[in-house]
C-alpha cells in the first residue's frame, strides 16, 4: 500500500541552522531516501520551495481566485513529501519516524486513497 509522508517544519528553524548542520541534514535526508530506495519503499521524494513561492487557487461560483502563499496560517509549513510503499500503517509510521526532518518538525503519514476511473 502507498502512503504519503508530509514533512512539516518551521522554516525559521531550518534557516537558523548553522551551515554545517544544514549540510549534514541534507546528506542525512538524501542518504535516507537512498536507503528507502534500496529497500523498495521509496516511490518519490521532493523538497518544496519556500512558502513565499506558493499560490493557493480556489474556484467559487465558477470564478477562480489565486492568492499568494499557503491557505492556512501556521508556524509549521509543508516543506516536502515522500511517497512510500509499506505493508501497513505501522510500517509506514516506522519509516516516517526515521525521516531526518522529523527531528526538527513533524511528519504526517496518510494512506493514499485507491480510486478507479469510471469506464
Amino acid at each position: 500500500m502507498r502512503y504519503v509522508c508530509l514533512v512539516y517544519f518551521e522554516e525559521s528553524v531550518l534557516k537558523s541552522l548553522a551551515a554545517r548542520a544544514k549540510q549534514q541534514l541534507d546528506r542525512d535526508s538524501m542518504g535516507y531516501d537512498d536507503d528507502l530506495q534500496e529497500r523498495g519503499h521509496l516511490v518519490v521524494a521532493h523538497a518544496l520551495q519556500h512558502v513565499s513561492a506558493a499560490m493557493t487557487v480556489r474556484m467559487r461560483d465558477s470564478r477562480m481566485s489565486a492568492t499568494d502563499g499557503p491557505f492556512m496560517e501556521t508556524k509549521e509549513a509543508l516543506g516536502g513529501f515522500i511517497l512510500i510503499e509499506a505493508r501497513d500503517m505501522n510500517e509506514a509510521i516506522r519509516i516516517a519516524s526515521n525521516i531526518p526532518l522529523a527531528k526538527l518538525g513533524s511528519i504526517e503519514v496518510r494512506p493514499i486513497m485507491s480510486m478507479e476511473r469510471p469506464a
